[in-house]
Parts: C-alpha cells; sequence; structure tokens
C-alpha cells in the first residue's frame, strides 16, 4: 500500500488529555511527577514511586499514531534530519538504547551527589536495572561493573570485550584477558548485529517520527532508504535517543544551573573543576567534552528516583514519552504481530513504565512494516499480558536478592566489582578486579574505573565536608573516603586531587575548638580502630564463606579460576526465592571519627596530611635546579641573634601592614619555586603553610600549658617560618590571616617572657628546642623552596641573657598590638586587642622589675658611696619607664587591679631611691635623714595612695588590696623609724621631728589591719606594738628630758602609759616576741621609778614602787616563753649531739634559733638590777613607816626581804637558763597567793 502523500491524511489525531505530566519549563525538579503507585499481583501490592531529579524535556506533547496500512518502510521527511522540535538529538534513534556508556551512572552521581552514601543504595542506568531484574527469565549473558560509595552501588555495563579492544594497543590487562579466556567458552565471541536488528531499529525510528511528525508526509527523503540504513547501521544507534522535544545538553551551563539537586562543592574543597596543570595528569578524561569524556556526562533525558518497595534507585532513562489518551503521560511500543509478547518483553515496558511513572502504554502492531492496529495498555496490566505474565511479587523478590546479594560482597570503597553471568548459564560470579589487579602487580592506573571512582569519593567527601561544619557525624565518612581516594590515585598523574584530599583530611581536625567530653565524637575508635568501620575484614570473610557454602556444591561447571570470584549466586532461580540472600553487612553502622582529643595527636595527624598535600604539590613544580639546595635529614641550624638586630626585626615585622588590601604581587610573577600565582598549586600551598602554621600554633600553645618552652619556642618558630614561607607567596594578607599572626606573636612573647622567668632550666629548654622530628625537617625543606624563614629568627631564637628575651618579648607584643589596633583589624578583634594590651602591660611591669632588682643588687655590692652611681640612676630611669607605659596599657582596658599593681611596684622603686640616697658620715656610719630620702618615700607614699584610690576597697580583689596596704604601712613605718633615730637635728627642730615621728608613725598604725584573719595579721599585730612601744619611749624620753611646760610633762607622761599599756597588751597577744615585751616592761618600770624620784612622800613613792612591782611581775610571762624557748633548743642540740658545756650550749642556742640569746642576757642584765632596786625601796620605805603595820603588810615585808635577799645570794656566773628559773621563782613568790593557786 503506497504511502498518502499528505500528513494529515497518513496520521490520525488522537484525542489528549488536559492533564500535563510536567511544567512548561524545560526543566523538571523533584516536585514534579512525584506519585507512588501500588500494583496488584494475586491481592498483594507492590510499591512503586517515582520523583524526577532533573528533566531536560518540556511537556509531553500530543503524539499521531500513522494509519493503518502506513508503511513503515518509507521514512518521513524529518527522518535523522535536524528539527528545532528534536534538537541536537534528532539525527539519532527514539527507542530503547540497547547498549550504556560504561560510565553513566559516575554522570549522574557527580550530579547528584547530596545523594550518593546514605540516601540511595543504586544509581544505574535503567537498562542495567532491567537487565539485572530480568536474569532468571534471560538467557543473555550480563557483565556489569560494581562500586561501592558509603550504602550505594553504582552499576555500569563492563562490555569486556570491547575493553579488550581499545587496550590490546598499550598491552594492559593482559591478566584479565587470559583469566577471561580461561572462563569462557574459547568459541564464543561477540556476535554480529543481524540485518534484521538493525532492520527493526530503522522501523522503529521511522515509526516514532511518524508519531511526531503530525504534519509531515511520509515521503521518500533525498538519501535511498538502503544508504539511511547503512548509515544508521554504522551508528549501531550506540548513542542516547533524541527525544520529542528541544533537547538541552546537561553538560551545558543552562542545563547545570537547573539541576537544583546538584551541589556544588565549597570553594576550600573544590577541585576547580580538576584543570589540568600538566597534560601527564590526564585530567581532561574527566571533565572534557566530547569523545575524550568517556560518558561522564550526565546524558539522559531524565534522572529519576525511583522507589521500589524498599529499594531506592536514582535511574537514569531516555524514554520517550508523550501526551494524549486518557492519562497524561504514555508510552509508545512498535510489536510484529506475527511475533507474539515474550515475558522479557513484557518486564522491560513494565519496568520502563513504573520508572518513569508512565500509566500507559499505546501498543503499535505491524506485519512487514504495515500498521495493523493500536492497543492502550495499563501498566498495572502489562503483567498480565498474554505470553507474558509474570509475578510482580518474584520480581520484587529478584530485585531485593540482588541488591542484598552486592551489598554483602561489595564491601570495600574504591574496588571495582565484576558481575558477571555468561551467555546460557545460570550461575553469577561476582570478582574483585582491584584486587586481582593487584595481585598481578599491575598498575592500579590500568582499570579505566580509577579514575572516575577516585573522584566521585572526593565529591562525595566534599559534599558531606559541607554538611559537617554542622554536624561532626559525618567526619569518620569523610576521612574514610578521602583515604580511599588516595589510595586509588596514581600520585604522580592526579597530584591536584591527592592535595586537595589530604588538605580536607587536614580540615577533619578542628585545631581550634575546645575539646568535647561526649562519647559522640571519637569514642569507639579513639584507642586506634578501624578506619573503615564498614569494610572490616571479618565481616567480609564471614559473608564470603555463608554466601558461597552453596556453591561449592555445584562444581560441574565451575572451574579452577572461579575461587577467585568474591561470591557465586549457583543458580539464577534463587533470585525468585524471597529473601534467599540478606545483607550481612552493615554499611556505616557508627562512623565515629577514629582520632583522640590529644591536641598534639590531632596537630601531629593534620601536619602529616599537610606533609603529604606539599610533596603532591611540589612533584609538579619543574624548576627544582634553581633552588637552594637543602637536605631534609639536616637540621636547621640555630643562630643566636645579637641584640643589634632587634631593630632590623622590629621592620620586618611590622611591614605585614602594607600587604593588607589589593595583591601587590604581579600575578604572571613566578615565585621563588617557579609557581605562578592563582594557579592550583600557589592556592594549594597557601592553604597548606596556613594550615601547618596553625598546627605548629597548637602544639606550642599545648607545650606551653605544659611549662615545655624550649619545646613550645621550636613550635612557635615553625609556626612563624610557615607563616614567612606564606607571605612570601601571596600579594594579599586577609584580615584573618594578620589576626592569627598577632596570635603567633603574642604567644612567641609569652614563651620569652617565660624563659626568661626560668633561667634555671636553661640546659633542658636548650635540649627541647635543639630537636625536630623528620616529618618537621621534611616540612621546612618544602618552606624553603618559597622562602628562607628568616624574617622571624629574632623572635624565635633561644637567647641565654633574661633581658634579651624580656626585651624580644616586648617587641613580640608590640607588634602584635600595631598589628591589631591598624585600621584593618582595628574592629575585628577588640578581644584580642585587650588581651594584647593586657600582656604589654604584664611584660612592662616585668621589665621595670628586672632593671629596679638590677639597681637593688647594685646597693648591695657597691661600698659606701657619698652619691649614687649613674649606672644605678639609669636603671631607675628605665624601671620607671617601663611602669609608666605598663600603667598606660592596663588604663587603657580599664584594668583598675593591674594598674594598682603597677603603681605599687612604682612605690617599691621610689623606697629603692630613697635608700640609695642615704647619707653616709665621715666614720662609714649611717647619717642623718636627709632630704632626698625623705622625697622619695613621700613619693612612694603618693603611688601608694594612688593604688588604695584606684581599687576603691578591698572587695573583689583581696590579695592586691592587702599588698598594697602592707606596702604603704611599711613606708610610713620606715619614714617615721628613720626620722626618728636618724633624726635630722641639724635641720629641724626636736619638737618638728617629733611631730613628724608621730604623724608617720600613726598613719602607718591606721593601715595595720589588725581585725582582717590573714597570714599578715601576726606582722601587723607586731608593727602595731613596736609603734605602740616607740611612741612610748619617744613620750618617755621627751618626760625625762623636761621637753615643755609642766601641762606639756604630763601630757608626755599619760601619753607614755598609754602605748607601754597598748605595747604590752598586743606582744603578750604574740608568741613570738618575748624579747620585745621583756624590753617593754623594763622600760615602763623604769617610766615608773623616774616618775617616783619625784615625788616627795613615803605614802605615794611606795605606791609608786608597788606599781611598778607589779609591772616587773608581768614579766614572768615573758621569761616563760623564753625558758620554753631555750628548752626546746636545749633538747634539739641534745638530739643531735654531744654534750656541751652551758656556755657553748648557751651560744649554740642564739645562733641556731630565733631566739636571739646575747638580747636576752643583755635583758636579764637590765632586769636584776632593777628588780633588785625596787625591792630595796620598797623593804626600806616599809620599814621605816611610823604607822603600825598590819599582819599583811609584815608578811609581805617578809616577803620582799626573802626575794631579795636570794637575789643578791644568785650566781652572776650561773647558765642563763638557771638564772631565766630564778626570775620565775621568785616572781612567782611575789604573786599573790590566789594567782599563785592558780598557777
Amino acid at each position: 500500500m503506497d504511502a498518502s502523500p499528505g500528513g494529515a491524511e497518513a496520521a490520525e489525531i488522537l484525542d489528549m488529555d488536559s492533564g500535563e505530566e510536567e511544567d512548561s519549563s524545560s526543566t523538571c525538579t523533584e516536585e514534579d511527577n512525584n506519585h507512588e503507585s501500588a500494583l496488584c499481583s494475586g491481592g498483594r501490592e507492590i510499591k512503586s514511586s517515582a520523583v524526577v531529579k532533573y528533566c531536560a524535556a518540556p511537556p509531553p506533547t500530543n503524539y499521531a499514531l500513522p494509519r493503518e496500512k502506513t508503511d513503515l518502510k518509507l521514512p518521513p521527511a524529518n527522518w535523522l534530519r535536524e528539527n528545532p522540535q528534536l534538537g541536537s538529538a534528532g539525527t539519532t534513534i527514539l527507542g530503547s538504547n540497547s547498549k550504556s556508556k560504561p560510565f553513566s551512572s559516575f554522570g549522574m552521581a557527580y550530579d547528584f551527589i547530596d545523594c550518593v552514601g546514605d540516601d540511595v543504595d543504586v544509581v544505574s542506568d535503567s537498562e542495567n536495572i532491567k537487565k539485572l531484574l530480568k536474569i532468571p527469565y534471560s538467557k543473555s549473558h550480563v557483565s556489569m561493573a560494581v562500586h561501592r560509595v558509603g550504602r550505594t552501588l553504582l552499576l555500569d555495563e563492563l562490555d569486556i570485550q570491547e575493553l579488550f579492544m581499545n587496550s590490546s594497543k598499550t598491552g594492559d590487562w593482559s591478566w584479565l584477558k587470559e583469566f577471561y579466556q580461561r572462563l569462557m567458552d574459547q568459541k564464543w565471541q561477540r556476535k554480529k548485529k543481524s540485518k534484521e536488528h538493525w532492520y527493526q531499529k530503522a522501523i522503529l525510528s521511522k515509526f516514532l517520527y511518524y508519531s511526531i511528525n503530525g504534519d509531515g508526509a511520509a515521503e521518500p527523503v533525498s538519501d535511498s532508504f538502503n544508504e539511511g540504513e547503512e548509515d544508521i547501521g554504522q551508528k549501531e544507534f550506540s548513542s542516547s535517543w533524541p527525544t520529542a522535544f528541544t533537547s538541552t545538553s546537561p553538560g551545558s551551563d543552562d542545563s547545570g544551573a537547573s539541576k537544583q539537586e546538584s551541589v556544588s562543592v565549597g570553594s576550600s574543597f573544590a577541585l576547580d573543576q580538576v584543570t589540568p596543570v600538566a597534560k601527564e595528569q590526564n585530567l581532561p578524561i574527566l571533565f572534557n567534552e566530547g569523545e575524550n569524556s568517556q560518558g561522564l556526562r550526565n546524558d539522559f533525558v531524565r534522572n529519576i528516583m525511583w522507589t521500589f518497595e524498599d529499594i531506592h534507585m536514582l535511574v537514569g532513562s531516555n524514554m520517550p514519552i508523550f501526551g494524549g489518551g486518557r492519562y497524561p503521560a504514555v508510552s509508545l511500543r512498535l510489536r510484529d504481530n506475527n511475533k507474539p509478547i515474550n515475558i522479557l518483553t513484557g518486564i522491560d515496558y513494565w519496568l520502563d513504565n513504573l520508572m518513569c511513572n508512565v500509566p500507559e502504554l499505546v501498543m503499535c502492531f505491524h506485519v512487514n512494516g504495515i500498521v495493523q492496529k493500536y492497543e492502550m495498555i495499563k501498566t498495572e496490566d502489562i503483567p498480565h499480558l498474554e505470553n507474558s505474565t509474570f509475578s510482580t511479587r518474584v520480581v520484587k523478590d529478584i530485585a531485593q536478592n540482588i541488591l542484598s546479594f552486592l551489598k554483602s560482597n561489595c564491601t570495600k570503597e574504591g574496588h571495582t566489582y565484576w558481575l558477571f553471568k555468561a551467555s546460557g548459564s545460570d550461575i553469577v560470579k561476582l570478582y574483585d578486579l582491584t584486587t586481582l589487579c593487584e595481585e598481578a602487580e599491575e598498575e592500579k592506573c590500568q582499570n579505566p574505573f580509577t579514575l572516575p571512582v577516585a573522584v566521585l569519593l572526593y565529591k562525595v567527601a566534599s559534599n558531606l565536608m559541607l554538611k559537617g561544619r554542622q554536624n561532626r557525624k559525618h567526619y569518620g565518612t569523610i576521612r574514610t573516603l578521602l583515604l580511599n581516594c588516595v589510595k586509588l590515585l596514581d600520585h604522580e598523574r592526579h597530584p591536584q586531587i591527592i592535595a586537595s584530599a589530604h588538605y580536607m583530611l587536614s580540615e577533619l581536625f578542628q585545631l581550634d575548638e575546645p575539646p568535647q567530653d561526649d562519647d559522640d565524637d571519637g569514642g569507639s575508635l579513639r584507642a586506634g580502630g578501624s578506619e573503615d568501620s564498614y569494610s572490616d575484614d571479618d565481616r567480609e570473610e564471614d559473608a564470603e564463606a555463608e554466601l558461597s557454602d552453596a556453591s561449592d556444591e555445584s562444581d560441574s561447571y565451575r572451574k579452577q579460576d572461579d575461587r577467585k570470584a568474591v561470591a557465586v549466586i549457583r543458580s539464577v532461580g534463587e533470585l525468585s526465592i524471597p529473601e534467599k540472600y540478606t545483607s550481612t553487612h552493615h554499611i556505616r553502622p557508627s562512623c565515629t571519627f577514629p582520632v583522640s582529643q590529644d591536641k598534639e595527636e590531632k596537630c601531629r595527624h593534620v601536619l602529616s596530611y599537610v606533609l603529604k598535600g606539599l610533596k603532591a604539590v611540589d612533584s609538579t613544580i619543574k624548576k627544582e635546579s634553581d633552588l637552594p639546595a637543602a637536605d631534609p635529614n639536616t637540621p636547621i641550624p640555630l643562630k643566636y641573634e645579637d641584640r643589634s638586630e632587634i631593630t632590623a626585626g622590629e621592620t620586618g615585622i611590622t611591614s605585614l601592614l602594607e600587604r593588607v588590601g589589593p595583591t601587590h604581587m604581579d600575578q604572571k610573577q613566578q615565585t621563588r619555586s617557579g609557581m605562578i600565582p592563582g594557579s592550583w598549586q600557589h592556592r594549594m600551598k597557601l592553604q597548606f603553610f596556613f594550615k601547618a602554621s596553625k598546627a605548629y600554633y597548637v602544639l606550642s600553645e599545648a607545650a606551653t600549658n605544659l611549662l615545655k618552652y624550649g619545646r613550645a619556642l621550636r613550635y612557635i618558630k615553625l609556626s612563624l617560618q610557615c607563616h614567612d614561607a606564606y607571605c612570601s607567596v601571596t600579594g594579599t594578607l586577609h584580615p584573618h590571616v594578620l589576626y592569627f599572626h598577632s596570635q603567633c606573636l603574642s604567644l612567641c612573647g609569652d614563651i620569652q617572657l617565660m624563659l626568661a622567668q626560668n633561667g634555671s632550666n636553661r640546659a633542658a629548654y636548650l635540649e627541647e628546642y635543639s630537636y625536630q622530628t623528620k616529618e618537621d625537617q621534611e616540612i621546612l625543606h618544602s618552606l624553603h623552596r618559597e622562602s628562607s624563614c628568616q624574617a622571624f629568627n629574632m623572635a624565635t631564637d633561644l637567647a641565654t641573657d633574661p633581658e634579651y628575651q624580656l626585651v624580644v618579648s616586648l617587641k613580640c607584643y608590640e607588634a602584635a598590638h600595631e598589628l591589631l589596633d591598624s585600621e584593618v583589624l582595628k574592629d575585628h578583634a577588640p578581644d584580642q586587642l585587650n588581651h594584647v594590651l593586657k600582656r604589654l602591660g604584664n611584660i612592662h611591669n616585668e621589665m621595670g622589675v628586672y632593671y629596679m632588682n638590677q639597681s637593688a643588687a647594685m646597693q648591695t655590692e657597691k661600698e659606701a658611696k657619698p652619691s649614687v652611681s649613674a649606672a644605678e640612676q639609669e636603671m631607675w630611669k628605665k624601671s620607671f619607664g617601663f611602669f609608666e607605659n605598663g600603667l598606660k596599657n592596663f588604663e587603657a582596658i580599664a584594668d583598675g587591679t593591674n594598674s594598682a599593681l603597677l603603681l605599687c611596684n612604682t612605690g617599691r622603686l621610689m623606697r629603692i631611691c630613697a635608700q640609695a640616697h642615704c647619707a653616709v658620715a665621715e666614720d662609714q656610719s649611717r647619717g642623718e635623714f636627709s632630704p632626698e630620702e625623705a622625697l622619695y618615700y613621700n613619693k612612694a607614699i603618693d603611688y601608694y595612695l594612688r593604688a588604695m584610690r584606684l581599687l576603691g576597697g578591698r572587695e573583689g580583689h583581696l590579695a592586691v588590696w592587702d599588698s598594697v596596704n602592707w606596702e604603704l604601712s611599711t613606708t610610713y613605718f620606715t619614714l617615721a623609724t628613720l626620722l626618728q633615730d636618724f633624726a635630722p637635728l641639724s635641720r629641724k627642730a626636736q619638737e618638728q621631728i617629733e611631730r613628724e615621728v608621730t604623724e608617720a608613725m600613726m598613719k602607718s598604725l591606721k593601715y595595720c589591719d589588725l581585725q582582717t584573719e590573714s597570714a599578715r595579721q601576726p606582722l601587723y599585730q607586731y608593727r602595731a606594738a613596736t609603734i605602740h612601744h616607740r611612741l612610748a619611749s619617744m613620750y618617755h624620753s621627751c618626760f625625762r628630758n623636761q621637753v615643755g611646760g609642766e601641762h606639756l610633762r604630763k601630757q608626755h607622761r599619760s601619753l607614755a602609759e598609754l602605748h607601754y599599756s597598748k605595747a604590752v597588751s598586743l606582744f603578750l597577744s604574740l608568741k613570738d616576741a618575748p624579747c620585745e615585751l621583756l624590753r617593754t616592761l623594763l622600760e615602763r618600770v623604769a617610766f615608773a621609778e623616774f616618775a617616783m624620784a619625784g615625788q616627795s612622800s613615803s605614802a605615794a613613792k611606795i605606791k609608786s614602787l608597788t606599781a611598778a612591782l607589779d609591772t616587773m611581775m608581768e614579766t614572768r610571762h615573758a621569761f616563760q616563753l623564753i625558758h620554753a624557748e631555750m628548752l626546746e633548743e636545749q633538747r634539739q642540740s641534745s638530739e643531735s649531739g654531744g654534750a656541751e658545756s652551758p656556755e657553748t650550749a648557751d651560744a649554740s642556742a642564739g645562733s641556731a634559733s630565733r631566739l636571739n640569746v646575747q638580747e636576752v642576757m643583755k635583758l636579764a642584765g637590765v632586769f636584776e638590777p632593777s628588780f633588785s632596786f625596787l625591792l630595796l625601796q620598797l623593804v626600806k620605805l616599809m620599814s621605816t613607816v611610823k604607822r603600825k603595820a598590819s599582819s599583811k603588810d609584815e608578811e609581805t615585808l617578809k616577803t620582799y626581804k626573802n626575794v631579795y635577799s636570794k637575789l643578791l645570794r644568785a650566781d652572776k656566773k650561773a647558765p642563763l637558763v638557771s638564772r631565766v628559773e630564778l626570775y620565775m621563782d621568785l616572781l612567782q613568790q611575789l604573786a599573790p597567793s590566789e594567782e599563785t593557786n592558780s598557777t
């Protein structure tokens, strides 16, 4: 039958349903076609749902079916021609593509990286899925490559014969050829496509073109039909189907933007499209479009997330979908009416419709190319067609069994597995080609899947890394992915990916976050567990044994090489048995991060990855001969910098500020090693240098906390050398780099300060500083390719002079402050600026104290000179200047406490200045109190008072307040004591001096805190007692010397009595001042004796003498304390050695203890005559009294006489202990009876 010339006559337009499958745009997202269907089979439902993740097709258009008797052998006018409606795919065949590209799953995985690893079970071409599910029904051979990433399996067709043909020129994979020839029948060869095959393809193509050509005529084209068929045969229809719409290349920029599920990698981890720097990297194979792309582009018309029961699959499909009929979407099929539909075709049609969520099928039947009839079939009715009936439940069981089988045995990420079933065989085998390749000792780069797998592992890790910023649970997974990626790649061919992977590995170790105590981050693997928690060898062996037990029995078909199979399905019939195979391998049950919380261990991990990354980068830089020779095994010599170089170092540190802002480096100018700025090597080295600098900084900080200052200085030196190299290869310093640099300088200042303060351990610090690991040496070697690393030598050398170390510490703080106070960082890091200002104030204080102590040492060493030396004055000026600067630093941050401490230290400096101005008489004795001394003491008092006002009160800063209070009281007391002991009578009147002394003493007493319980309370009590004693002695002297009139003398007498009383009271409260108590009591007795001398009546004299005797009796407590101490000293002396004479014992006791025996003997010499005089005068006066004495008076007189008699008869040469015991006994006899009884 001839074809009608008009398209309207040749085609019949079918009604079109108003519903649409997809949006009007050229792309669809996952919200479209999100339908779920339930298919019934024997009363049981099969659940299936499909979500379109990406679609390059416009909405389905009406389809036009050729009328009956249309001859499909005649092509339509537009057959195989470009058509705006068909797009670039118009010259290819519409229909099922029998051959998948070998890397099609990788193209989809790259585009939908979020789905890979956890959410999806399988990524593959729909044709591969159908081929797997038809294994029990088909005798055809199956050959697929399987790869695992997390819980996701990537399936690709593996055409072994084509692989061998492509590699025959190089001789690669010879081991696999031999293995395959032994495995297969020697007579088996690839069958050539028959003429019938190409005929069926051609009429299918023409049928579909008729269906989209509603108004075109079925007229002959210019070329002959045979030439068209031949052209088709040459193309082998191996490319993707064209579509009935304008196609947008998935690899183009527009389509890439439309793939909403595709996640771009952040700039920190991106490979920058892995553009090759050297030709030998072969990276264009991955990303170049065209023939060399090896199918890594996602060329599918649509990518669908298909859920079949509990299996989640990302599939690619090119099936054309049309609109029309009762449903918004239908598929078109062409069948020979003389050939019934078999079960394989039925499953094929059913699965295609399920995956694309097409509810209806339009079947066109023809006889010898002549259209006969059409039939509309619902998708759920396809399994029940005549001659192709199959159970959907069985298909579901097959899918679950195959997935379980693969997941249980494809356990190692990065390995290429080969799923193989020979034509006509019932046995399915799974081989680990990576392991076989290793056994054959052939290079891993010969595996064509190696690079795509490695890049996919890298991309998944990069994607997880972006999520991992908020959730550390991915870190273990990321680490495993990257380690497997690095393991797969050849270091010489793919240095960029390897360097990027190592940088990401180093980024997993967060060095700037506080340690966490919970077990979620590295608990189970902290002690060193498996790095790959889901590739455990034991589980592999168990799974292999379990799945191969049954296959061991069927040895009729197996050959010797079958033992190399990972697992075997002994019969395809087993796949139809529900749950015959179950997945025994847990995919990532708990991927913890296998690293401890120890900071040093973290940093060592980081540095090891940094070193590997630097080696990968350095291997691509060819200008090795232009570099200075450096042996990585030779430690860098330590050079002591002269102090004069400090000023030169300042320029290098502070000049960094000039490089902030727009880049100053010529982008075409190569670096020292030959890198071009802006290249991937340049960017990677910047990242690695900065990361290494951070790691060494953290190591230095940890060593500082452990008081290992030599090690800390070595690490901060390495950190600053990394920073120096960083600055050498970049023209722009970003604010965060400058901020980190200020932290390094601040820490370096801390370490130098600690070294200056701990000079006793200098030998140990030098040993720590000189040690270097091989890893550190290799990193230094890489640094020296870019920089001499000498910019910060001044700051990081281990000197022997503490003054030099203090100066270096100061310069480091000043440089850090200058950076933080610059316009770039002033508003970015206010906390760090305050921190450095505090450090600056502290180092100024330390240097002020250092020079102050130096000047004090000069005073003790010099001989008595009338004037102050110039060296001392220079020390004072330096010390005072540092204290002033430190005060400014603390005032800038409103730190009142530290400001008060600096004022306190300045006051101490003023006291040292005062001591240096001490006047010396001609006989080298201490001269009068000089005006210069008074000036500096008053300055010291002013600084202490400023400190007190700054603090405001004791609350909130107890220790500082107590310290300042004590120093102020001490200064007043010292001033008063010197005025009293070395009175400047040549310049001032006695009365004026006494007033000044009294005023100073009372002010000192004012600041004696007697109420607060503290360590200084006994000192305050002793000082207060001493002040009262001194005041009493002064008033006693004035009273004795008849100073002033009668009224003034009475005032002096009452004041003397008052202060003697308070002094005695305070000394009595102290247990360790018996001599002072005894002296005060004897002076009080002497004061009473002097007062008695001016009395005339006997009664008054007796009263005065009795009162004096009562005071004398109070000395008994002092003698008891003295006696107890002397006995204790004698006991200790007897325990330590042999017997000693009394004189020797007294002398040794005086020299070995705090008891001043000489002072006690002197006081005893005063006590005896004074006591004897009082008793004698009382006996005389009581004996001559005219009134009759009472019995009590007689008894008292008798006691006085008895005591006086014993005192006169006492042996003056007796040991001191015996004499003290006698005094105690005599004083006891004078005590009243009730006191005696109580005693």
